[in-house]
């Protein structure tokens, strides 16, 4: 088809040869619509995105997306692990039985007059959901769970309260320039622990896929204990392609820093915080009470300026330039590498002298 309507044509949904409804096989064809339009969405993106490249003579980014477009074919799903979407029509739920489980759920009008019942058992995640928006009429159906959809209204932003800054790290998840630090869980984890069990652990195999599980879950956690009381702005670094043309350890390959991003975004978005991205360049090596910043300042976790002698946690140190209102160093500057001889780097409104170098 040229076009993929949302809802398949007559001709096309009779022709089905199956026991099912004509009631499911509609519903069936809607959800595989909606993933054939979907798929094409994409590419239609990627060859729009292609075109603006060139326009704007970015060739080499063109040449590369080009090579992706090509290599991308639009073809049929995988529809091994697909989970049916079903709307009211399907279902029944009763929530209010005197059993053990929390819900019964009745499936119908799927053919053959067939009538499922199934029990349900919520989750914490589920309460939680329910606790905050409006469940909506249809859910997805896999093979031993059944994915409840909520409508949540996003809180108002807040218009009053502090900025603060974040750093995320690969030993510590996050450091706030209040002195909030990602702590161990329960079981004495943290997140470089995890990073070292991982880069053992030979790709694809269960364990590895078990230790991944648990960096992300133990990420999700510990942004759920960040306590953003009194917040209205949290800056955050603007890191994007920070692997791009280096080598990195196997250690931090498997640093995602997107997804304590991803994370961090949402929990924000969910108590009404904006998220603020500032360049993080040099934020690690600046000391954040006289402004001297030079690259032997920071060893590791620790953070010692060799102008002034303040010492502190390096992630927090960093954290409380991040918040600050720090004029920008541009490219020119970065390139001369001045912070391996040292320079003073003020905030917006004194005298910056970035260009300056200072001996010492």
């Amino acid at each position: 088809m040229e076009k993929v309507p949302g809802l398949l044509p007559k001709e096309l949904t009779d022709s089905v040869p199956t026991w099912l409804s004509k009631r499911a096989i509609q519903c069936a064809g809607k959800q595989a619509s909606g993933i054939v339009r979907g798929t094409r969405q994409k590419q239609k993106q990627r060859l729009y995105k292609y075109g603006d490249l060139n326009k704007k003579g970015m060739f080499k980014k063109a040449r590369k997306l080009k090579e992706f477009i090509d290599k991308v074919n639009i073809t049929k799903p995988d529809l091994k692990n697909l989970e049916p979407e079903l709307d009211y029509r399907f279902i029944k739920t009763d929530f209010g039985n005197s059993t053990s489980f929390d819900c019964w759920m009745t499936l119908s009008s799927i053919g053959n007059k067939l009538k499922v019942v199934i029990p349900i058992k919520k989750t914490k995640h589920f309460n939680l959901m329910q606790s905050k928006g409006v469940m909506t009429k249809g859910l997805r159906l896999g093979k031993n769970k059944a994915t409840f959809m909520f409508e949540i209204p996003d809180p108002p932003e807040r218009t009053e309260g502090e900025v603060k800054g974040l750093d995320v790290g690969a030993l510590d998840v996050y450091s706030v320039s209040d002195g909030q630090q990602s702590q161990k869980d329960k079981h004495g984890w943290t997140l470089g622990d995890i990073l070292k069990v991982l880069q053992r652990k030979q790709k694809g195999s269960k364990a590895f896929e078990r230790t991944q599980a648990h960096r992300d879950n133990f990420i999700n956690w510990s942004i759920n204990q960040l306590n953003l009381t009194g917040t209205k702005v949290l800056k955050v670094e603007g890191i994007k392609n920070i692997r791009k043309g280096r080598k990195s350890s196997r250690y931090l390959s498997h640093w995602t820093y997107t997804t304590i991003f991803d994370k961090l975004d949402s929990y924000c978005l969910e108590h009404g915080v904006r998220v603020e991205k500032v360049n993080p360049t040099y934020t690690s090596q600046r000391c954040s009470q006289c402004g001297w910043t030079r690259k032997s300042n920071r060893k590791g976790k620790k953070f010692k300026c060799t102008s002034c002698g303040f010492e502190c946690d390096a992630d927090l140190n960093a954290s409380q330039n991040i918040v600050l209102d720090l004029p920008s160093i541009r490219k020119k500057e970065r390139l001369q590498q001045n912070n391996k001889k040292g320079f003073y780097w003020y905030v917006v409104g004194q005298e910056c002298i970035v260009p300056d170098v200072c001996k010492g």
